[in-house]
């Protein structure tokens, strides 16, 4: 089949590879840069996501932490074990039983795909970790493993992985409006397809609803806002917000400090970018783990992505990562998704074609 993919994030180009080399011709059209959006503005971990297992998302977990291990085999040049500690507060949060318990249910989640496994740490020697941690206000933290990634490298990597199977990825080419017989408007002109596959992130259901096509699925929109702070970091923390029981990190990047996430909802027509709040809420979580508070002239920038989560929850920090997919007529859109299942979401859409 001649098949069109739209959107040059990593779900789009790993569904791109996948349709490939299971035999299509594939094109795929970016109206920008390719990883130029969400994709290259995530936390920059490839993760089970250890939280989803507080709703219940084991399968999403047990895929996610099998294709982590995909990631870490195929492309160890840009991405690398870490090690994240996750403190147990004296006071308050989720307590040291039921964060055993979940570490545990990661690890064999995992299997064979496992880093290594967790293991407590008492407070001083989680301090030797991460001096510069405030110990009196922790019992003690877990220590536990995952992948950190270049996240705009390691999508580049997967883009010319695509090319060299055949893919035709072409930039700055604005696909605008979508028909049920496969049809579709690039750069304003009419190009016809055997199949659309709109995987446009969270412009997919806009693009949809432009084109006069309901969508069964739709779309919670939550950007993630991180901070990038001019200070060497010891060690991956992951804790939970004081008073609060959202997580964040704080993770050592390219020599620096990374501080994020947030999870606010975003409209489409208002700025991708960190908010004011999003920027003292981000130093408060900071300031609450370490003994030295920033400084306005160590905060050196800031970014932000938006994550498509299929809405399910009146609470975007409950909302999993899940995926789905939809046929309508010669269109087949993705909803949701996350970076570390890109490859799964991928097959799963090639599988799906091939079904049709």
């Amino acid at each position: 089949m001649r098949i069109a993919v739209v959107g040059g994030g990593i779900n789009g180009v790993m569904a791109a590879s996948s349709l490939r080399a299971t035999g299509n011709d594939v094109v795929l059209f970016e109206c920008h840069r390719l990883m130029g959006a969400t994709s290259s503005a995530s936390t920059k971990l490839l993760h089970g996501g250890l939280r989803y297992l507080e709703h219940g998302s084991f399968r999403l977990v047990r895929e996610a932490l099998r294709e982590r291990a995909w990631w870490l085999r195929e492309a160890p040049h840009l991405c690398r074990p870490i090690s994240l500690l996750l403190p147990v507060r004296r006071i308050g949060g989720r307590s040291r039983l039921l964060l055993g318990v979940g570490l545990g249910m990661y690890d064999l989640l995992a299997g064979s795909a496992g880093i290594r496994r967790h293991r407590w740490l008492p407070v001083d020697e989680a301090m030797k970790h991460c001096p510069g941690l405030r110990g009196e206000e922790f019992r003690g933290a877990f220590e536990f493993w995952d992948v950190q990634m270049d996240d705009h490298a390691l999508g580049m990597w997967a883009a010319q992985r695509a090319r060299s199977l055949g893919v035709d990825i072409r930039e700055s080419s604005s696909v605008t409006h979508l028909r049920l017989d496969g049809g579709c408007l690039v750069d304003g002109k009419p190009q016809r397809f055997d199949l659309l596959v709109n995987c446009a992130g969270p412009w997919a259901q806009q693009l949809l609803e432009s084109s006069g096509i309901a969508p069964r699925y739709h779309l919670d929109l939550v950007r993630g806002s991180h901070l990038v702070v001019d200070r060497p970091c010891a060690a991956g923390i992951l804790a939970e917000v004081s008073d609060s029981r959202r997580i964040a990190f704080v993770l050592p990047w390219k020599g620096r400090t990374l501080v994020g996430t947030t999870e606010v909802r975003q409209s489409l027509d208002d700025p991708i970018s960190c908010s004011p709040d999003e920027y003292r809420y981000l130093r408060r979580f900071h300031d609450s783990l370490m003994r030295e508070p920033l400084s306005d002239s160590e905060i050196v920038d800031s970014f932000a992505g938006v994550r498509p989560l299929i809405r399910s929850a009146a609470d975007p920090s409950r909302a999993t990562r899940e995926y789905e997919l939809e046929v309508q007529g010669r269109i087949l859109t993705v909803y949701g998704g996350k970076w570390t299942t890109a490859r799964a979401l991928g097959e799963r859409v090639a599988s799906v074609v091939r079904s049709m």
